[in-house]
């Protein structure tokens, strides 16, 4: 299983909210966060292929735009799934990756989804009825291994064509 992350300047280690400028760009290995969840990853079966990045000012100023970049990256480097998170409750990041999720889904065929916490509402409440969105704690919050098991769960589950309905029944907003 072939995996691509989406993350923002902050999950991938190029910066802060202090660089929300930072350029669109990608590395064909997994850096930043990655390291919170790769294990579990590899004992799924999975590897991380690529891992893309903008700054979440970047993405803001021509969303539908970026959107489609990263899709056509995606294209180039086909990935069996692609993840666009962990966002933590990082408002700005929470919108790129729920918008980037429903543009990969809608332009090609490589299941993609996102995940956040509740504090990103404006983000689940545009996206929630478009794209899967699992739940996840706020940055400092308790349960975090468990949700990223479950999202490397959804990603095994959406590569193999497994049943995710129980996945995003109980794990997902709705």
């Amino acid at each position: 299983m072939k995996v691509l992350m989406i993350f923002d300047q902050t999950q991938a280690g190029l910066g802060g909210k202090e660089s929300p400028d930072l350029k669109m760009g990608g590395k064909p290995m997994p850096i930043g966060s990655c390291n919170m969840f790769e294990k579990t990853l590899k004992d799924m079966g999975g590897t991380i292929c690529a891992t893309l990045w903008c700054g979440d000012g970047t993405f803001a100023e021509d969303p539908d735009t970026n959107a489609k970049k990263f899709a056509a990256m995606v294209k180039k480097i086909n990935p069996d799934v692609v993840i666009c998170g962990p966002c933590f409750n990082y408002g700005n990041y929470a919108m790129m990756a729920a918008k980037t999720a429903e543009t990969i889904n809608a332009h090609l065929d490589v299941p993609a989804f996102a995940i956040m916490s509740q504090e990103c509402e404006k983000a689940i409440n545009e996206f929630k009825d478009k794209v899967t969105i699992l739940k996840m704690p706020k940055k400092g919050g308790t349960g975090l291994p468990q949700a990223l098991t479950v999202m490397c769960e959804l990603a095994k589950a959406l590569v193999e064509k497994t049943d995710t309905s129980a996945i995003i029944a109980e794990h997902a907003y709705h």
